[in-house]
């Protein structure tokens, strides 16, 4: 059994991991490449270097995102969690079976890896992240 992580708002992917309404964790049979279950929870309150070990905890082994920050990319990956980015809005579920089919590979992080928190202004971009994107911190300032 795999978890995979997607952070989601309204059902659908939310394309800035540090500042998503909730996450979506789809377990998966990488064997018989189906869904097995799926839950959704609640993050904790959105500090540096919290999400990823929180993700961890839940077990975690991949996190699909749209885009996120060099650091908690980076801390991600030290944790032993394959990181793809770059993904479109789709369900938690269609991502998960387009990865466990091979057809979801990284693409360009949608994030631009800033990092420094200082660029935090409204988005309006059509991420569909329920006006939780914010930028603080993670390089998601578009």
């Amino acid at each position: 059994m795999l978890k995979i992580a997607v952070p989601t708002a309204s059902g659908r992917l939310c394309a800035h991991f540090g500042h998503c309404e909730e996450f979506t964790f789809v377990e998966v049979d990488e064997a018989e490449k189906r869904v097995i279950n799926q839950e959704t929870q609640v993050p904790p309150p959105h500090e540096p270097g919290v999400l990823p070990r929180w993700l961890v905890a839940q077990g975690a082994g991949v996190v699909i995102v749209g885009g996120m920050g060099a650091g908690a990319r980076q801390l991600l990956e030290a944790l032993g969690v394959q990181v793809v980015t770059g993904a479109a809005p789709d369900t938690p579920e269609q991502l998960a079976v387009s990865w466990l089919n091979g057809t979801l590979v990284s693409r360009e992080n949608d994030c631009h890896g800033h990092g420094d928190g200082g660029h935090g202004h409204g988005h309006g971009h059509g991420h569909g992240c329920g006006g939780h994107c914010h930028g603080h911190g993670q390089g998601c300032g578009h």
